[in-house]
This record gives C-alpha cells, structure tokens and sequence, in this order.
C-alpha cells in the first residue's frame, strides 16, 4: 500500500515539475498554429432514381423514430409577368384538396397522426413517426399528385396577399426588396418582377393549374428522404407511392444575364417622415454555384460584412455609432447571384455612412486582409459546418445540391480542406472581382431632404427617384385652388363627417352625446381579435383589443391618468405621450384642434387609391408629426400615417391608418372599415355597432 501511495506521489511531483517546465517555455504572445483541417464524414447518403426520373436520396439516421420526406423541384424561374404572384398562389393551393379528400379531410388526417406537409411553388415537405408514414405518404402523394384547386381557396390566398402587398408599402425593407430587384435584374427578368395589388388580383385559376401541370413533374424532382428508416425500406415504399407520377417535357426556360452598371449610381426612394435612411449598396454578379471562388468568396463576405465582428460593422457601429448593424451578402446563383451591403442610419448622417461603406468596399480590393483575420474566419466557418452536420437534413441537402448543381462527387467531405488551403491572396483575387463599388447600384429608403448630399456619390452627380414598385418617381404632389387652406380642408371634413359645419348648431347637437361606444372584430396574421373603443365627455378614453374573454391589451385615460396594459405588463403613460394622449382623447377633438395644441399645414393634393386627396401634415402639441389625407370630393378622412421610433428594438416602424365605408350613425358618419398596419404587422377591423349614450362608468376608464 505504501508502495502504491509513493508511486502516486511520486507522479504527481514529476508531472507537476513537468507542468512548471512547459509553463516556463510557453511563450503566450505566440498564437499556436491551426491543424490540419478535420476530416469530414458524411455518413452513408444512398439513391436510386425511379423509372419516371425521380431522384431519391436516403439518408439514415436511428436517433429518433422520426422520418421526413422533401420534395424540391429543379426547374427554371419563369415570367409570371402581368400575374405576379401566381407561383406563389399555387403553392398554397397546393394541400388545400384533392379529387380524394377535402381541405378539412387533409388537415384531420394530418393532426391525427402529429403530422406536418407544408407545400410551396417548388414542393412538398412531410414528416411524421416512422409508425405514421405510410398514411403520410398516402396523404403526400395524394396532394401531389391529385391536387384540386378552387376558386374560392384562391380568392383567400388573394385576399391575404393583397392586405399583405399593402401594410408591405410602408415597410422600408419591402421597399427596399422592390425597387432593388428591378435596379439589379430590370422588370423583364423573373428575378426583377414585383407582385403588385393589380397583378395579384390579376391570378387566374387556370393559371394555377398551367403552372402545377407543367412543372410538377418526376424527371426534374428530386426526393430527399432522411430519418428511421433504410435503403431496403425507403425503396419500396417510394415506388408504391409515387412511381405512378407522370414523367413529361418541362420548359427550358433562358433569360438574358444582367451585369453591374458601367459606372456608379444613386437611386432614392422618399418615404414620408421617415427619420432613418436604409443603404443598400447592391449589383449583380456571374457566380454560379459550382464555380471554385464560392468557397473562397464566402471568406471573403465573412471578413467584410458577415457578422457582428467584420469589418461593415465594427466600422459603422463601434466605430463611428451610425447604425445598428452593417452587414453585406455575396450570393452565388445559377441564373444571376448578388452582391449587397447595408444598413440603416439617421438621416444626418447617411452620406457619411455610404463613405464608409465605400472606405471598406475599396479596402478590401487594394490591401490584402490580415492572416489573423483569414484564420479566425476560417476557423468560425470550420466550427460552423461541422455543427450543421448534426443534422441530417443538411446531409441531404448536401446529397441533391452535389447533383443539381453538377458537383465534383467529393465537394462536401472535402470541403474544410478547400476552406484551410485559401490565401490571402485567394481572399485578394476574389475582392478584386466581385467587390466593385465603383460598378454599384447606392439604393436610400428614407426622406428626401436626405437626398441632395447623395448626389456626390454617383457618377453623373444625380439621384433617380423611384416609387414603391421601381417605376421613375414623378412628383405627383400638386398645388391646392386658391383660397383652399389647411383650416378649409379641416372645416370641410368636418362639414362631412357630422353633416352640418362648425358652429352653434353643430356644437347644440354633439352637447347631448355624452359618450361613444364602437366595437369592432379584427383580425391579425389570421388571429380573430375583438376591439372596442369607448368615449366620455369630454374627455375620457379606453381602447381594449381582446381575443375571447383574454385582454390581449388595454390603453385607458380617466382624463389626468393615462395607462397602457396587458400580456407584455403595465405601463403608465408619461412626459410627451400622455400630452398626446390627453389631447386625442377629447371628446370631437376634430372641433378643438387649435384649443389642443394642433398644428396643420396643406401640403398639396395627391392621388390615393384612385381619388384625389389633401395631403396635411398635422404635429400634435408633443411636437410628433402625422400625415392625413382627406378626400377632396367628400371631405372625409381616407389615411394616417406616422412614424414611430422602437428604442428597444433599434429601429422605426411606421404607423398606417385607412379609412373607408363611412356609414352613418345617430348623424354622424364613421368608417366602418379600419385597416391598421405597424410595421410588418396588419390589424383588419371591421365595426360590428356604433353605440351612443349607453352610460358608460368611469371604471371603464380606469
């Protein structure tokens, strides 16, 4: 035993006096050396292509006694030209029914069974327990197979996409998307085309089903099939189910390939009050998928602007606080890929901001990148793919992009190594060809004081205006009639909305209305959601949006106390906003707008949905700005718009109103239609009753 403890001791001391040794000698300021790149093992990918064409990959994996089942299609884009939107209605059509089973059969089968089949314009994905799957495939192949469309499912995904399109309108990234798409491709290339509220409307059944019989077909589909199961019981069960889908020609379709422009330009589109400007610096580039620079491009975004530590972000962020976030994307394609960077930035400093950008741009292409920058990057993007490894869906992915795309057999478990053999002078190389900033497109949402210090920026010292949907921006704002003032607009609605002008008759009649009661049922992101607003003279409000007997939220003022509860907590409202809040809260405020503090100014007359309208800009005693058009043939209120400011979140949102199906009641009309939109989100209100003098109690507004 005491031998045993010496020789313990013993070891201890020598590995201790060993440790101290190689402390002594290690040299800290000496960063140690990457390894050898990992060797990567995909796992055992088997296939086998049915005699329609199909091409079945099968990847196992006995984790969990889960199997998925992916479809994609590998065909080229199309021109849905005067029916943008169509691809996309067809893949929601998709699942809602065949000549088999209902839309409510579909969807009890699947919930039955803890099931999931979501479908696109490109194809299915269905997964479920490996005890389930031969009645997920039997629902599977049906949708795909026997699909019905109707007219009154394509009427709904019309709806949802048109009251989408238009709280979209307002959002700067949608903005952004759009006119980007058209400056990068131009409106005749499939990548260039806008879904508008005209072309959505314009989607025809037929041209659902044109596109679901072309292009859903066996010999350009590829089937991915990844869980519980193997070769010997995939095999079987793929042929039963879809060896009877029709092989057929599928269109070949080629397009002409956009280039960058020959010299630099600035496009701008306004967005009204908007106190930030969202950059986009973008423009095409020829990278297909299979082209040997796209692992080493990839080095190269990641470095510039991939992440919260290149170098777009340390240099507009930390290092000169513009913006929350700088990012840029270079994108490989097999049409057409892109280069974008971005961000969004105060307007005062939005030139400043796109200098930087081009400091970074140009630096990138004349120095070459650190090694120490080269091996961070790649020892995040090692890190990286071997952790997306871990799921098998990506193996699989891997399987059928190696295919489609025509890749060496080796490109994925040879990957790491491709990735440790780039240089600096590879990361160089690639810069200088695809990073042009002098060949750019500088796109800036936001408002258009911003606009003539852009000018510098682009070759021929001018700035294209643009509208929402990429169109050249014609200044659609004219000049009001004499004698038209902002009070006249004001009186005029007024006139219109209560049927007799401002006055002592007016002021007799809305003296006996001591409260206003209007409820609502809403809807948002197909949530049903019910709203009432209440109303006491003078001044007292409460506004509570409630999905059954649950209060989603509350905002209430007792006429000194404002507050704002629900779900996210309680808040009471202070400072600026609660001056605000007291003063929208006035019983007819409409009638007191100078009393309360309100400053108008007519700012012109513009179109708007057809008709012409006043465009006001109207400041609350707080000093926040708000847009109201006013119907310049009935003098009623169509829109609001503002933009409010998110601290938590970093950014701005903007507020949209439209008003519409004024309906009269006890005298006064009230829109009985209200679309709300807040940033991304949409509130649809409908009023179910207008209800006046009911003795509403102060509780209510407590």
């Amino acid at each position: 035993m005491k031998k045993i403890i010496s020789i313990a001791v013993a070891t201890i001391i020598i590995s201790g006096a060993t440790f101290a040794q190689t402390k002594a000698k290690l040299d800290r300021s000496i960063r140690p050396k990457a390894g050898a790149a990992p060797e990567i093992k995909l796992g055992n990918i088997q296939s086998f292509t049915l005699e329609n064409g199909l091409k079945v990959f099968v990847v196992e994996n006995h984790k969990l006694p889960k199997v998925s089942y992916s479809l994609s299609l590998d065909v080229d884009p199309v021109l849905e030209e005067n029916m943008v939107g169509f691809k996309a209605a067809t893949g929601e059509l998709l699942g809602t029914a065949t000549t088999n089973r209902t839309k409510d059969q579909i969807n009890e089968q699947i919930d039955f069974i803890g099931a999931t089949i979501n479908t696109s314009s490109e194809g299915i994905f269905a997964s479920s327990l490996k005890k389930h799957q031969e009645k997920l495939l039997d629902i599977m192949s049906d949708v795909l197979l026997n699909a019905k469309f109707s007219q009154e499912e394509l009427d709904k995904i019309k709806k949802q996409t048109i009251s989408g399109l238009q709280s979209a309108k307002d959002n700067p990234d949608a903005i952004a998307s759009n006119v980007g798409a058209v400056l990068l491709y131009g409106k005749n290339h499939p990548y260039g085309e806008i879904s508008t509220e005209k072309t959505v409307e314009n989607v025809t059944l037929e041209k659902c089903n044109d596109y679901y019989k072309t292009y859903f077909k066996p010999n350009v589909a590829y089937l991915a099939v990844v869980g519980d199961i193997t070769l010997a019981e995939a095999k079987p069960l793929i042929e039963k189910y879809f060896a009877k889908w029709e092989k057929a020609e599928v269109p070949v379709n080629k397009y002409k390939t956009p280039t960058a422009p020959e010299n630099t330009k600035v496009a701008f589109v306004h967005k009204e009050g908007s106190t930030q400007s969202l950059i986009n610096i973008t423009y095409p580039i020829s990278l297909k998928q299979n082209n040997p620079d796209v692992i080493k491009a990839k080095i190269l975004n990641s470095i510039l602007g991939g992440g919260s530590t290149a170098r777009l972000f340390m240099n507009l962020r930390e290092g000169h606080g513009y913006t929350y976030g700088a990012y840029s994307s270079l994108n490989p394609d097999d049409l057409v890929g892109n280069f974008k960077a971005s961000a969004k930035v105060r307007n005062e400093v939005t030139d400043s901001a796109i200098i930087q950008f081009m400091v970074e741009m140009k630096r990138i292409v004349n120095e070459k990148v650190t090694e120490q920058e080269l091996q961070d990057i790649k020892n995040f993007m090692t890190g990286t793919f071997a952790y997306t490894l871990q799921d098998p869906q990506t193996i699989a992915k891997f399987a059928i992009n190696t295919e489609k795309y025509k890749l060496p057999a080796d490109y994925y478990a040879t990957y790491l190594k491709k990735l440790s053999e780039v240089t600096v002078d590879d990361v160089k190389a690639v810069a200088e060809k695809y990073i042009k900033p002098e060949n750019a497109h500088i796109l800036v949402v936001g408002d258009k004081t911003v606009a003539e210090k852009l000018a510098s920026f682009s070759t021929d010292g001018k700035v294209a205006f643009y509208d929402y949907y990429g169109n050249d921006y014609v200044e659609a704002l004219k000049q009001v009639p004499e004698g038209v003032t902002a009070q006249t607009v004001l009186d005029q609605a007024i006139t219109a909305k209560y049927g007799i002008a401002k006055g002592k008759v007016l002021d007799k009649k809305l003296s006996k209305i001591k409260d206003i009661t209007v409820k609502m049922n809403a809807s948002i992101q197909g949530q049903s959601i019910g709203v009432t607003r209440y109303q006491k003279a003078p001044n007292k409000f409460a506004m509570v949006m409630a999905m059954g007997t649950m209060v989603v939220q509350k905002q209430t003022f007792d006429g000194v106390v404002g507050k704002i509860s629900g779900m996210q907590g309680n808040k009471t409202v202070e400072g600026e906003d609660l001056a605000d809040l007291k003063a929208s809260s006035e019983m007819f405020s409409e009638l007191k707008m100078d009393a309360l503090g309100f400053k108008h100014t007519l700012l012109g007359i513009e179109p708007l949905d057809g008709k012409e309208a006043y465009k006001m800009e109207k400041i609350s005693p707080s000093g926040e700005k708000e847009t109201v058009w006013y119907d310049v043939a009935s003098g009623l209120q169509m829109k609001t718009m503002s933009v409010k400011t998110n601290e938590q979140m970093g950014g701005e949102y903007t507020v949209v109103g439209l008003y519409s199906d004024y309906k009269e009641v006890n005298g006064i009309k009230f829109a009985h239609k209200i679309v709300q939109s807040f940033g991304p989100q949409q509130l649809d209100m409908q009023v179910t009753s207008v209800e006046v003098n009911t003795k509403l109690g102060d509780d209510i507004f407590q």
